[in-house]
Protein backbone atom coordinates (compact mmCIF):
# COMPACT_ATOMS: atom_id res chain seq x y z
CA UNK A 1 0.00 0.00 0.00
CA UNK A 2 1.43 3.39 -0.99
CA UNK A 3 2.07 5.93 1.76
CA UNK A 4 2.68 8.83 -0.59
CA UNK A 5 0.52 10.85 -2.96
CA UNK A 6 1.54 13.22 -5.74
CA UNK A 7 -0.72 16.16 -6.50
CA UNK A 8 -0.63 18.07 -9.80
CA UNK A 9 -2.53 21.37 -9.71
CA UNK A 10 -3.68 21.36 -13.33
CA UNK A 11 -4.40 25.09 -13.52
CA UNK A 12 -0.79 25.87 -12.52
CA UNK A 13 0.94 23.35 -14.79
CA UNK A 14 2.29 25.08 -17.96
CA UNK A 15 4.65 22.59 -19.72
CA UNK A 16 5.41 24.86 -22.68
CA UNK A 17 6.55 27.67 -20.39
CA UNK A 18 8.88 25.63 -18.15
CA UNK A 19 11.08 24.23 -20.90
CA UNK A 20 8.89 21.29 -22.03
CA UNK A 21 8.25 19.26 -18.85
CA UNK A 22 11.12 20.37 -16.63
CA UNK A 23 9.82 18.01 -13.91
CA UNK A 24 10.25 14.97 -16.21
CA UNK A 25 13.78 16.04 -17.19
CA UNK A 26 14.85 16.43 -13.55
CA UNK A 27 13.18 13.25 -12.21
CA UNK A 28 15.86 10.72 -11.14
CA UNK A 29 13.46 7.81 -11.79
CA UNK A 30 12.91 9.02 -15.37
CA UNK A 31 16.68 9.20 -15.83
CA UNK A 32 16.94 5.48 -15.11
CA UNK A 33 14.61 4.84 -18.06
CA UNK A 34 11.30 4.47 -16.19
CA UNK A 35 8.21 6.61 -16.85
CA UNK A 36 7.54 8.24 -13.49
CA UNK A 37 6.73 11.75 -14.81
CA UNK A 38 4.92 11.78 -18.15
CA UNK A 39 2.57 14.05 -20.14
CA UNK A 40 -1.14 13.39 -19.58
CA UNK A 41 -3.87 13.38 -22.22
CA UNK A 42 -4.57 17.05 -21.41
CA UNK A 43 -0.81 17.86 -21.89
CA UNK A 44 -0.42 18.49 -18.13
CA UNK A 45 2.22 16.48 -16.26
CA UNK A 46 1.33 13.17 -14.55
CA UNK A 47 3.28 11.37 -11.81
CA UNK A 48 3.17 7.61 -11.20
CA UNK A 49 2.88 7.42 -7.41
CA UNK A 50 4.13 3.82 -7.26
CA UNK A 51 7.35 4.75 -9.09
CA UNK A 52 7.87 8.09 -7.29
CA UNK A 53 10.59 7.84 -4.62
CA UNK A 54 9.66 11.10 -2.90
CA UNK A 55 12.97 12.83 -3.65
CA UNK A 56 11.27 16.25 -3.62
CA UNK A 57 13.14 17.61 -6.65
CA UNK A 58 10.12 18.32 -8.91
CA UNK A 59 8.05 20.27 -6.31
CA UNK A 60 11.06 22.47 -5.50
CA UNK A 61 12.05 23.13 -9.11
CA UNK A 62 8.60 23.59 -10.71
CA UNK A 63 8.52 27.35 -11.48
CA UNK A 64 4.72 27.50 -11.11
CA UNK A 65 4.33 25.55 -7.84
CA UNK A 66 2.15 22.99 -9.62
CA UNK A 67 3.48 19.86 -7.87
CA UNK A 68 3.17 18.61 -4.31
CA UNK A 69 4.51 15.28 -3.00
CA UNK A 70 2.93 14.36 0.34
CA UNK A 71 3.75 11.55 2.74
CA UNK A 72 0.48 10.23 4.16
CA UNK A 73 -0.02 9.39 7.86
CA UNK A 74 0.97 5.80 8.63
CA UNK A 75 -2.53 5.16 10.03
CA UNK A 76 -4.04 5.48 6.52
CA UNK A 77 -3.68 1.80 5.66
CA UNK A 78 -6.54 1.56 3.17
CA UNK A 79 -7.61 3.26 -0.06
CA UNK A 80 -9.57 6.54 -0.01
CA UNK A 81 -13.36 6.61 -0.16
CA UNK A 82 -13.03 8.84 -3.23
CA UNK A 83 -10.39 10.27 -5.55
CA UNK A 84 -11.11 12.72 -8.35
CA UNK A 85 -8.43 11.38 -10.70
CA UNK A 86 -4.72 10.71 -11.09
CA UNK A 87 -2.65 13.14 -8.98
CA UNK A 88 -5.84 14.77 -7.68
CA UNK A 89 -7.55 15.22 -4.30
CA UNK A 90 -8.55 12.14 -2.29
CA UNK A 91 -10.93 11.82 0.67
CA UNK A 92 -10.63 9.28 3.49
CA UNK A 93 -13.85 8.44 5.39
CA UNK A 94 -17.06 10.43 5.85
CA UNK A 95 -18.69 12.39 8.68
CA UNK A 96 -21.09 10.57 11.01
CA UNK A 97 -24.78 11.36 10.58
CA UNK A 98 -26.86 10.76 13.73
CA UNK A 99 -30.66 11.03 13.89
CA UNK A 100 -32.04 13.45 16.43
CA UNK A 101 -28.83 15.52 16.36
CA UNK A 102 -27.35 18.48 14.50
CA UNK A 103 -23.78 17.53 13.57
CA UNK A 104 -21.23 20.12 12.49
CA UNK A 105 -18.30 19.57 10.12
CA UNK A 106 -15.28 21.67 11.03
CA UNK A 107 -12.10 22.10 9.00
CA UNK A 108 -10.15 24.47 6.81
CA UNK A 109 -10.89 25.13 3.15
CA UNK A 110 -9.83 22.59 0.52
CA UNK A 111 -9.98 19.66 2.92
CA UNK A 112 -12.98 17.85 1.39
CA UNK A 113 -15.96 19.04 3.47
CA UNK A 114 -18.14 19.82 0.45
CA UNK A 115 -16.99 16.60 -1.27
CA UNK A 116 -18.10 14.61 1.80
CA UNK A 117 -21.55 16.22 1.78
CA UNK A 118 -21.94 15.63 -1.95
CA UNK A 119 -21.17 11.91 -1.45
CA UNK A 120 -23.59 11.64 1.47
CA UNK A 121 -26.32 13.46 -0.47
CA UNK A 122 -25.89 11.03 -3.38
CA UNK A 123 -24.74 13.78 -5.78
CA UNK A 124 -21.31 12.14 -6.09
CA UNK A 125 -20.78 8.37 -6.17
CA UNK A 126 -17.57 7.38 -4.35
CA UNK A 127 -15.02 5.36 -6.35
CA UNK A 128 -12.82 3.96 -3.51
CA UNK A 129 -9.80 5.56 -5.17
CA UNK A 130 -10.38 3.81 -8.51
CA UNK A 131 -11.48 6.68 -10.77
CA UNK A 132 -11.19 4.60 -13.96
CA UNK A 133 -14.12 2.23 -13.37
CA UNK A 134 -17.58 2.01 -11.81
CA UNK A 135 -17.57 0.75 -8.21
CA UNK A 136 -20.37 -1.52 -6.98
CA UNK A 137 -22.36 -0.09 -4.04
CA UNK A 138 -21.73 -3.32 -2.06
CA UNK A 139 -18.00 -2.51 -2.07
CA UNK A 140 -18.76 0.97 -0.70
CA UNK A 141 -20.90 -0.50 2.11
CA UNK A 142 -18.18 -3.03 2.90
CA UNK A 143 -15.61 -0.19 3.09
CA UNK A 144 -17.48 1.14 6.14
CA UNK A 145 -18.12 -2.24 7.75
CA UNK A 146 -18.72 -2.03 11.51
CA UNK A 147 -19.31 1.74 11.61
CA UNK A 148 -22.34 4.04 11.83
CA UNK A 149 -21.61 5.06 8.23
CA UNK A 150 -22.22 1.45 7.10
CA UNK A 151 -25.81 1.72 8.36
CA UNK A 152 -26.18 5.09 6.62
CA UNK A 153 -24.90 3.68 3.28
CA UNK A 154 -27.19 0.65 3.55
CA UNK A 155 -30.17 2.95 4.14
CA UNK A 156 -29.04 5.11 1.20
CA UNK A 157 -28.83 2.04 -1.06
CA UNK A 158 -32.25 0.75 0.03
CA UNK A 159 -33.90 4.14 -0.52
CA UNK A 160 -34.67 4.56 3.19
CA UNK A 161 -32.82 7.85 3.29
CA UNK A 162 -34.30 10.92 1.65
CA UNK A 163 -31.77 13.72 1.48
CA UNK A 164 -31.95 17.43 0.98
CA UNK A 165 -28.78 19.40 0.29
CA UNK A 166 -28.27 23.18 0.53
CA UNK A 167 -25.18 23.89 -1.63
CA UNK A 168 -22.39 26.31 -0.77
CA UNK A 169 -22.59 28.54 -3.85
CA UNK A 170 -26.03 30.13 -3.55
CA UNK A 171 -24.98 32.83 -6.04
CA UNK A 172 -25.38 30.21 -8.79
CA UNK A 173 -29.15 29.86 -8.16
CA UNK A 174 -30.19 32.75 -10.48
CA UNK A 175 -28.05 31.23 -13.26
CA UNK A 176 -29.76 27.84 -12.92
CA UNK A 177 -33.35 29.02 -12.44
CA UNK A 178 -35.13 32.02 -13.98
CA UNK A 179 -38.18 33.39 -12.23
CA UNK A 180 -39.36 34.68 -8.87
CA UNK A 181 -38.60 33.31 -5.42
CA UNK A 182 -42.20 32.12 -5.12
CA UNK A 183 -42.04 30.28 -8.48
CA UNK A 184 -38.89 28.46 -7.40
CA UNK A 185 -40.35 27.34 -4.08
CA UNK A 186 -43.67 26.30 -5.64
CA UNK A 187 -41.74 23.77 -7.73
CA UNK A 188 -40.98 22.00 -4.45
CA UNK A 189 -44.19 22.22 -2.44
CA UNK A 190 -47.65 23.80 -2.04
CA UNK A 191 -48.59 27.49 -1.75
CA UNK A 192 -49.62 26.98 1.87
CA UNK A 193 -46.24 25.54 2.89
CA UNK A 194 -44.35 28.23 0.93
CA UNK A 195 -46.26 30.99 2.77
CA UNK A 196 -45.64 29.33 6.14
CA UNK A 197 -41.89 29.02 5.40
CA UNK A 198 -41.82 32.64 4.19
CA UNK A 199 -43.04 33.66 7.64
CA UNK A 200 -40.45 31.54 9.48
CA UNK A 201 -37.48 32.75 7.41
CA UNK A 202 -38.65 36.34 6.74
CA UNK A 203 -39.01 35.86 2.96
CA UNK A 204 -42.35 37.68 2.58
CA UNK A 205 -40.84 41.03 1.52
CA UNK A 206 -39.12 39.55 -1.54
CA UNK A 207 -41.21 36.43 -2.27
CA UNK A 208 -42.41 37.88 -5.57
CA UNK A 209 -39.04 39.35 -6.59
CA UNK A 210 -37.00 37.90 -9.44
CA UNK A 211 -34.13 35.72 -8.22
CA UNK A 212 -31.65 37.79 -10.25
CA UNK A 213 -32.66 40.94 -8.33
CA UNK A 214 -32.23 39.80 -4.70
CA UNK A 215 -29.15 40.08 -2.45
CA UNK A 216 -26.73 37.34 -1.41
CA UNK A 217 -28.30 37.15 2.07
CA UNK A 218 -31.77 36.81 0.56
CA UNK A 219 -30.51 34.09 -1.82
CA UNK A 220 -29.08 32.24 1.17
CA UNK A 221 -32.43 32.22 2.96
CA UNK A 222 -34.19 31.10 -0.24
CA UNK A 223 -31.71 28.20 -0.59
CA UNK A 224 -32.30 27.16 3.04
CA UNK A 225 -36.08 27.36 2.53
CA UNK A 226 -35.84 25.26 -0.66
CA UNK A 227 -33.79 22.60 1.15
CA UNK A 228 -36.13 22.37 4.14
CA UNK A 229 -39.33 22.35 2.04
CA UNK A 230 -38.25 19.10 0.37
CA UNK A 231 -39.57 15.90 1.91
CA UNK A 232 -36.42 14.55 3.59
CA UNK A 233 -35.14 12.94 6.76
CA UNK A 234 -31.52 14.09 6.35
CA UNK A 235 -30.77 17.78 5.80
CA UNK A 236 -27.32 18.96 4.75
CA UNK A 237 -26.34 22.62 4.86
CA UNK A 238 -23.06 23.80 3.29
CA UNK A 239 -22.17 27.17 4.87
CA UNK A 240 -25.75 28.31 5.64
CA UNK A 241 -24.77 31.66 7.20
CA UNK A 242 -22.54 33.22 4.53
CA UNK A 243 -23.93 36.58 3.31
CA UNK A 244 -26.09 36.82 6.48
CA UNK A 245 -25.66 39.40 9.24
CA UNK A 246 -25.24 38.39 12.88
CA UNK A 247 -28.93 38.72 13.75
CA UNK A 248 -29.89 36.57 10.77
CA UNK A 249 -27.19 34.02 11.71
CA UNK A 250 -28.69 33.64 15.18
CA UNK A 251 -32.18 33.20 13.70
CA UNK A 252 -31.00 30.64 11.13
CA UNK A 253 -29.14 28.75 13.89
CA UNK A 254 -32.34 28.48 15.92
CA UNK A 255 -34.25 27.41 12.81
CA UNK A 256 -31.75 24.63 11.95
CA UNK A 257 -31.59 23.45 15.57
CA UNK A 258 -35.37 23.05 15.54
CA UNK A 259 -35.15 20.65 12.58
CA UNK A 260 -33.60 17.98 14.82
CA UNK A 261 -35.98 15.23 15.95
CA UNK A 262 -35.68 11.43 16.33
CA UNK A 263 -36.64 10.92 12.67
CA UNK A 264 -34.31 13.60 11.25
CA UNK A 265 -30.55 14.03 10.95
CA UNK A 266 -28.90 17.37 10.16
CA UNK A 267 -25.34 18.04 8.97
CA UNK A 268 -23.83 21.53 8.79
CA UNK A 269 -20.56 22.96 7.44
CA UNK A 270 -19.86 26.34 9.04
CA UNK A 271 -16.76 28.56 9.55
CA UNK A 272 -18.27 30.95 12.11
CA UNK A 273 -17.24 29.17 15.33
CA UNK A 274 -19.71 30.97 17.61
CA UNK A 275 -22.57 29.98 15.30
CA UNK A 276 -21.29 26.41 14.76
CA UNK A 277 -21.06 25.92 18.52
CA UNK A 278 -24.55 27.39 19.05
CA UNK A 279 -26.18 25.44 16.21
CA UNK A 280 -24.77 21.93 16.72
CA UNK A 281 -24.81 19.10 19.27
CA UNK A 282 -21.81 17.25 17.82
CA UNK A 283 -18.91 17.92 15.44
CA UNK A 284 -16.69 15.97 13.08
CA UNK A 285 -13.24 17.52 12.57
CA UNK A 286 -11.73 17.26 9.09
CA UNK A 287 -7.98 17.58 8.62
CA UNK A 288 -5.29 16.72 6.09
CA UNK A 289 -3.54 18.73 3.40
CA UNK A 290 -5.35 21.53 1.54
CA UNK A 291 -6.20 20.48 -2.02
CA UNK A 292 -4.49 17.08 -1.56
CA UNK A 293 -6.29 14.82 0.94
CA UNK A 294 -8.83 14.96 3.76
CA UNK A 295 -9.54 12.76 6.79
CA UNK A 296 -12.60 12.81 9.10
CA UNK A 297 -12.22 12.41 12.86
CA UNK A 298 -14.57 10.53 15.14
CA UNK A 299 -17.64 12.46 16.32
CA UNK A 300 -17.26 14.65 19.45
CA UNK A 301 -19.57 16.93 21.41
CA UNK A 302 -19.43 20.47 20.04
CA UNK A 303 -17.51 22.15 22.86
CA UNK A 304 -14.80 19.48 23.08
CA UNK A 305 -14.59 19.14 19.30
CA UNK A 306 -14.07 22.85 18.67
CA UNK A 307 -11.48 23.04 21.46
CA UNK A 308 -9.67 20.01 19.94
CA UNK A 309 -9.68 21.75 16.57
CA UNK A 310 -8.13 24.90 18.08
CA UNK A 311 -5.53 22.70 19.84
CA UNK A 312 -4.71 20.92 16.57
CA UNK A 313 -4.70 17.61 18.43
CA UNK A 314 -7.18 14.69 18.50
CA UNK A 315 -6.66 12.94 21.82
CA UNK A 316 -8.71 9.80 21.06
CA UNK A 317 -6.96 9.19 17.72
CA UNK A 318 -3.57 10.44 19.03
CA UNK A 319 -3.21 12.62 15.93
CA UNK A 320 -1.62 16.06 15.77
CA UNK A 321 -2.88 17.65 12.56
CA UNK A 322 -1.44 21.16 13.08
CA UNK A 323 2.02 22.08 14.38
CA UNK A 324 0.69 24.95 16.50
CA UNK A 325 -2.20 25.69 18.86
CA UNK A 326 -4.64 28.44 17.87
CA UNK A 327 -4.72 30.53 21.02
CA UNK A 328 -7.65 32.80 21.64
CA UNK A 329 -6.48 35.94 23.43
CA UNK A 330 -9.04 37.59 25.68
CA UNK A 331 -10.29 40.89 24.29
CA UNK A 332 -9.48 42.75 27.49
CA UNK A 333 -5.87 41.60 27.26
CA UNK A 334 -5.25 43.54 24.03
CA UNK A 335 -2.89 46.51 24.08
CA UNK A 336 -4.48 49.90 24.72
CA UNK A 337 -4.92 52.25 21.80
CA UNK A 338 -3.02 55.48 21.25
CA UNK A 339 -4.22 58.85 22.61
CA UNK A 340 -3.21 60.55 19.34
CA UNK A 341 -6.36 61.50 17.44
CA UNK A 342 -6.47 60.58 13.74
CA UNK A 343 -9.82 61.99 12.65
CA UNK A 344 -13.32 62.69 13.93
CA UNK A 345 -16.85 63.42 12.77
CA UNK A 346 -19.66 65.52 14.15
CA UNK A 347 -23.34 64.62 13.90
CA UNK A 348 -23.85 63.54 10.30
CA UNK A 349 -26.75 62.60 8.07
CA UNK A 350 -26.96 61.03 4.60
CA UNK A 351 -30.08 60.14 2.59
CA UNK A 352 -29.68 57.33 0.04
CA UNK A 353 -32.95 56.70 -1.79
CA UNK A 354 -35.49 55.70 0.89
CA UNK A 355 -32.73 55.04 3.44
CA UNK A 356 -31.43 57.62 5.95
CA UNK A 357 -28.14 57.23 7.82
CA UNK A 358 -27.54 59.29 10.95
CA UNK A 359 -24.27 59.30 12.90
CA UNK A 360 -23.59 60.53 16.40
CA UNK A 361 -20.26 62.30 16.83
CA UNK A 362 -17.17 60.15 17.24
CA UNK A 363 -13.42 60.05 16.80
CA UNK A 364 -10.68 57.61 15.78
CA UNK A 365 -7.18 57.35 17.27
CA UNK A 366 -3.95 55.96 15.89
CA UNK A 367 -3.09 52.33 16.63
CA UNK A 368 -6.71 51.20 16.95
CA UNK A 369 -8.63 48.32 15.38
CA UNK A 370 -12.30 49.28 15.35
CA UNK A 371 -14.91 46.60 14.75
CA UNK A 372 -18.21 47.65 13.16
CA UNK A 373 -21.36 45.75 14.21
CA UNK A 374 -24.84 45.92 12.73
CA UNK A 375 -27.45 44.23 10.55
CA UNK A 376 -27.38 44.18 6.75
CA UNK A 377 -28.88 47.27 5.12
CA UNK A 378 -28.28 49.45 8.20
CA UNK A 379 -25.67 51.81 6.67
CA UNK A 380 -22.30 50.25 7.56
CA UNK A 381 -20.92 50.22 4.02
CA UNK A 382 -22.34 53.72 3.37
CA UNK A 383 -20.45 55.08 6.39
CA UNK A 384 -17.27 53.34 5.24
CA UNK A 385 -17.69 55.06 1.85
CA UNK A 386 -18.13 58.47 3.56
CA UNK A 387 -14.85 57.90 5.43
CA UNK A 388 -13.21 56.81 2.17
CA UNK A 389 -14.43 60.00 0.45
CA UNK A 390 -16.49 58.04 -2.09
CA UNK A 391 -19.75 59.73 -1.03
CA UNK A 392 -20.41 63.06 0.74
CA UNK A 393 -22.73 63.44 3.77
CA UNK A 394 -25.78 65.73 3.39
CA UNK A 395 -25.07 67.38 6.75
CA UNK A 396 -22.10 67.32 9.11
CA UNK A 397 -18.51 66.71 8.10
CA UNK A 398 -15.35 64.79 8.84
CA UNK A 399 -12.58 66.33 10.94
CA UNK A 400 -9.00 65.88 9.72
CA UNK A 401 -8.78 64.71 6.12
CA UNK A 402 -6.85 61.44 6.13
CA UNK A 403 -5.49 59.16 3.44
CA UNK A 404 -7.69 56.06 3.19
CA UNK A 405 -7.16 52.54 1.80
CA UNK A 406 -10.39 50.62 1.18
CA UNK A 407 -11.10 46.91 0.60
CA UNK A 408 -14.68 46.68 -0.67
CA UNK A 409 -17.20 43.99 0.25
CA UNK A 410 -17.52 42.74 -3.33
CA UNK A 411 -14.19 41.84 -4.89
CA UNK A 412 -13.03 42.29 -8.48
CA UNK A 413 -13.22 38.85 -10.08
CA UNK A 414 -12.89 39.59 -13.81
CA UNK A 415 -9.41 41.12 -13.90
CA UNK A 416 -6.77 39.41 -16.03
CA UNK A 417 -3.98 41.04 -13.98
CA UNK A 418 -1.41 38.69 -12.45
CA UNK A 419 -1.39 38.43 -8.66
CA UNK A 420 2.30 39.39 -8.62
CA UNK A 421 1.52 42.67 -10.44
CA UNK A 422 -1.50 43.44 -8.23
CA UNK A 423 0.62 42.89 -5.08
CA UNK A 424 3.70 44.71 -6.35
CA UNK A 425 3.85 47.12 -3.39
CA UNK A 426 3.16 44.38 -0.82
CA UNK A 427 5.95 42.23 -2.32
CA UNK A 428 8.48 45.07 -2.32
CA UNK A 429 7.74 46.42 1.19
CA UNK A 430 5.79 43.90 3.30
CA UNK A 431 6.90 40.39 2.36
CA UNK A 432 7.37 39.31 5.98
CA UNK A 433 4.27 41.13 7.27
CA UNK A 434 1.82 40.12 4.55
CA UNK A 435 3.06 37.87 1.74
CA UNK A 436 4.64 35.10 3.83
CA UNK A 437 2.03 34.77 6.62
CA UNK A 438 -0.84 34.84 4.09
CA UNK A 439 0.98 32.22 1.95
CA UNK A 440 0.52 34.26 -1.24
CA UNK A 441 3.74 33.48 -3.13
CA UNK A 442 2.26 30.33 -4.67
CA UNK A 443 -0.47 32.51 -6.26
CA UNK A 444 1.89 34.98 -7.98
CA UNK A 445 1.65 33.38 -11.45
CA UNK A 446 -2.17 33.20 -11.44
CA UNK A 447 -4.58 35.82 -12.75
CA UNK A 448 -7.04 37.47 -10.34
CA UNK A 449 -9.89 35.97 -12.38
CA UNK A 450 -8.55 32.45 -11.71
CA UNK A 451 -8.56 32.70 -7.90
CA UNK A 452 -11.09 31.08 -5.57
CA UNK A 453 -13.13 33.28 -3.23
CA UNK A 454 -10.79 32.65 -0.29
CA UNK A 455 -7.63 33.23 -2.34
CA UNK A 456 -9.00 36.48 -3.76
CA UNK A 457 -9.97 37.65 -0.27
CA UNK A 458 -6.43 37.12 1.08
CA UNK A 459 -4.91 38.85 -1.96
CA UNK A 460 -7.31 41.82 -1.60
CA UNK A 461 -6.54 42.19 2.13
CA UNK A 462 -2.78 42.16 1.43
CA UNK A 463 -3.22 44.73 -1.36
CA UNK A 464 -5.22 47.07 0.91
CA UNK A 465 -2.88 46.79 3.91
CA UNK A 466 0.19 47.47 1.71
CA UNK A 467 -1.05 50.92 0.66
CA UNK A 468 0.37 54.19 2.01
CA UNK A 469 -2.57 55.36 4.13
CA UNK A 470 -3.53 56.46 7.64
CA UNK A 471 -6.91 54.72 7.82
CA UNK A 472 -7.62 51.24 6.45
CA UNK A 473 -11.21 50.16 5.84
CA UNK A 474 -11.87 46.42 5.44
CA UNK A 475 -15.43 45.49 4.46
CA UNK A 476 -16.23 41.83 5.36
CA UNK A 477 -12.65 40.47 5.26
CA UNK A 478 -13.69 37.10 6.76
CA UNK A 479 -15.98 36.17 3.82
CA UNK A 480 -14.85 32.94 2.05
CA UNK A 481 -12.14 32.32 4.69
CA UNK A 482 -11.99 29.30 7.00
CA UNK A 483 -11.56 29.63 10.77
CA UNK A 484 -7.75 29.26 10.67
CA UNK A 485 -7.46 31.96 8.02
CA UNK A 486 -9.82 34.29 9.94
CA UNK A 487 -7.76 34.11 13.12
CA UNK A 488 -4.56 34.50 11.07
CA UNK A 489 -5.96 37.66 9.42
CA UNK A 490 -6.90 39.06 12.82
CA UNK A 491 -3.34 38.54 14.14
CA UNK A 492 -1.86 40.20 11.05
CA UNK A 493 -4.24 43.16 11.38
CA UNK A 494 -3.43 43.66 15.08
CA UNK A 495 0.32 43.40 14.44
CA UNK A 496 0.23 45.88 11.54
CA UNK A 497 -1.85 48.41 13.53
CA UNK A 498 0.68 48.23 16.38
CA UNK A 499 3.92 48.11 14.33
CA UNK A 500 2.95 50.82 11.82
CA UNK A 501 0.85 52.93 14.24
CA UNK A 502 -2.18 52.66 11.95
CA UNK A 503 -5.95 52.76 12.38
CA UNK A 504 -7.91 49.87 10.89
CA UNK A 505 -11.70 49.67 10.73
CA UNK A 506 -13.37 46.31 10.06
CA UNK A 507 -16.98 45.63 9.08
CA UNK A 508 -17.82 41.96 9.59
CA UNK A 509 -20.55 39.56 10.70
CA UNK A 510 -18.35 36.95 12.44
CA UNK A 511 -18.73 37.92 16.10
CA UNK A 512 -15.75 35.80 17.21
CA UNK A 513 -13.52 37.35 14.53
CA UNK A 514 -14.48 40.89 15.59
CA UNK A 515 -14.16 40.04 19.28
CA UNK A 516 -10.66 38.67 18.59
CA UNK A 517 -9.36 41.53 16.45
CA UNK A 518 -11.07 44.68 17.81
CA UNK A 519 -9.89 47.13 20.48
CA UNK A 520 -13.06 49.25 20.13
CA UNK A 521 -16.52 48.89 18.55
CA UNK A 522 -18.89 51.03 16.49
CA UNK A 523 -22.52 49.87 16.79
CA UNK A 524 -25.28 50.45 14.22
CA UNK A 525 -28.96 50.21 15.12
CA UNK A 526 -32.21 51.06 13.32
CA UNK A 527 -34.42 49.44 10.67
CA UNK A 528 -32.70 47.77 7.70
CA UNK A 529 -33.27 49.56 4.37
CA UNK A 530 -35.10 52.42 6.18
CA UNK A 531 -32.91 54.09 8.80
CA UNK A 532 -29.59 53.53 10.52
CA UNK A 533 -27.98 55.15 13.57
CA UNK A 534 -24.22 54.99 14.19
CA UNK A 535 -22.89 55.20 17.75
CA UNK A 536 -19.34 54.89 19.03
CA UNK A 537 -16.54 53.97 19.02
CA UNK A 538 -17.09 52.34 22.41
CA UNK A 539 -14.79 50.30 24.62
CA UNK A 540 -15.27 46.59 23.91
CA UNK A 541 -17.46 45.75 26.92
CA UNK A 542 -19.76 48.75 26.46
CA UNK A 543 -20.11 48.28 22.69
CA UNK A 544 -20.67 44.53 22.88
CA UNK A 545 -23.25 44.87 25.68
CA UNK A 546 -25.16 47.40 23.57
CA UNK A 547 -25.12 45.14 20.52
CA UNK A 548 -25.92 41.87 22.33
CA UNK A 549 -28.95 43.56 23.89
CA UNK A 550 -30.37 44.05 20.38
CA UNK A 551 -29.69 40.36 19.60
CA UNK A 552 -31.20 39.22 22.93
CA UNK A 553 -28.28 36.86 23.66
CA UNK A 554 -25.48 36.65 26.23
CA UNK A 555 -21.87 35.54 25.66
CA UNK A 556 -19.55 33.67 28.03
CA UNK A 557 -15.94 32.57 27.59
CA UNK A 558 -14.95 28.93 27.35
CA UNK A 559 -12.77 28.19 30.42
CA UNK A 560 -10.25 26.19 28.35
CA UNK A 561 -9.87 28.03 25.04
CA UNK A 562 -11.23 31.46 26.17
CA UNK A 563 -13.29 31.65 22.95
CA UNK A 564 -16.71 33.33 23.17
CA UNK A 565 -19.77 31.07 23.33
CA UNK A 566 -23.48 31.92 23.24
CA UNK A 567 -25.33 30.93 26.41
CA UNK A 568 -28.38 28.74 25.97
CA UNK A 569 -31.54 30.86 26.51
CA UNK A 570 -32.67 30.90 30.16
CA UNK A 571 -29.67 28.82 31.30
CA UNK A 572 -28.17 29.58 34.73
CA UNK A 573 -25.30 31.54 33.12
CA UNK A 574 -27.69 33.41 30.83
CA UNK A 575 -29.91 34.47 33.76
CA UNK A 576 -26.90 35.46 35.90
CA UNK A 577 -25.38 37.68 33.21
CA UNK A 578 -28.71 39.34 32.35
CA UNK A 579 -29.34 40.08 36.04
CA UNK A 580 -25.90 41.71 36.35
CA UNK A 581 -26.35 43.59 33.06
CA UNK A 582 -23.19 41.96 31.71
CA UNK A 583 -24.29 40.31 28.47
CA UNK A 584 -20.65 40.22 27.34
CA UNK A 585 -18.77 37.87 29.72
Amino acid sequence: MKKRIAIIYREKCHPNECGNYLCAKLCPVNRTGSDCVTPGEDTKARIDELLCNGCGICPKRCPFGAIEIINLPATLNRPPIHRYGQNMFELYSLPTSLFGKVTGILGKNGIGKSTALRIMSNLLKPNLGNWQKEVDFKEIINYFKGTETQKFMEMLKDGKVSLSYKPQQVDLIPKQFHGTVRELLLRITSEEKVNKMAGRLQLADFLNNDLSKISGGELQKVAIAAAVLKEANIFMFDEPTSYLDIKQRINISKFIRNLADPATSTLVIEHDLIILDYMTDLVNIMYGNEGAFGIVSGVKNSREGINSFLDGYLKEENVRFRDHVIKYEKGQDTKGSSIVELTSWGKMSKKLGNFVLNAEEGKLHKNEVIGVLGENGIGKTSFIKILAGLIEPDSGELGNKVKVAYKPQYLETESEMLVSDFLEKAISKYTNQLINPLDLEKLFTQKLSELSGGQLQRVSIAHCLSQDADLFLLDEPSAYLDIEQRLLISKIVKNIAFERDLTIMIVDHDLMFLDYVSSKLIVFSGKPAKEGLLRGPFKMEEGMNLFLKSLDITLRRDPVSHRPRINKPDSVKDREQRKEGKLYY
